[in-house]
């Protein structure tokens, strides 16, 4: 997956939250001073080329919308943080938080209380309701 400027995820955003837009609606999301109609468009176009948006077109004009998720470019980002700073290995990225954030022996058994449950949850099959 390649990787978004800061720029770039900003405009996702409005795409992830407001769904389909033009490059005029865009404007309206911005204090002044507004960014250029051109710069949007060129960075909107960008983010088309790259995948992350299509569009569909209304005569002259193009209403892009998003074709990745937030949460699929969350989960590619943080794949790649992982590779590229942990060796590939989310065991390194976990200890790495836990020694940064001063994690407690407490807080880690609540950790993994909470992970077991859900785990039990989600391979439970579904109960029938009479």
């Amino acid at each position: 997956m390649q990787k978004m400027t800061v720029k770039e995820e900003e405009l996702m955003r409005f795409f992830w939250e407001k769904g389909a837009l033009f490059v005029k609606d865009i404007l309206d999301f911005y204090d002044e001073p507004k960014p250029h109609f051109n710069t949007l468009s060129t960075i909107v176009r960008g983010l088309e080329e790259k995948g992350f948006l299509a569009h569909k077109t209304y005569g002259n004009t193009y209403q892009y919308y998003a074709i990745i998720s937030e949460e699929e470019y969350s989960q590619g980002t943080l794949k790649n943080v992982i590779n590229k700073y942990f060796g590939n290995s989310y065991l390194h990225a976990v200890s790495s938080l836990i020694k940064s954030e001063n994690i407690s022996v407490d807080e880690l058994r609540q950790l993994i209380k909470d992970i077991e449950k859900q785990s039990v949850q989600s391979s439970a099959p579904p109960s029938k309701k009479k």
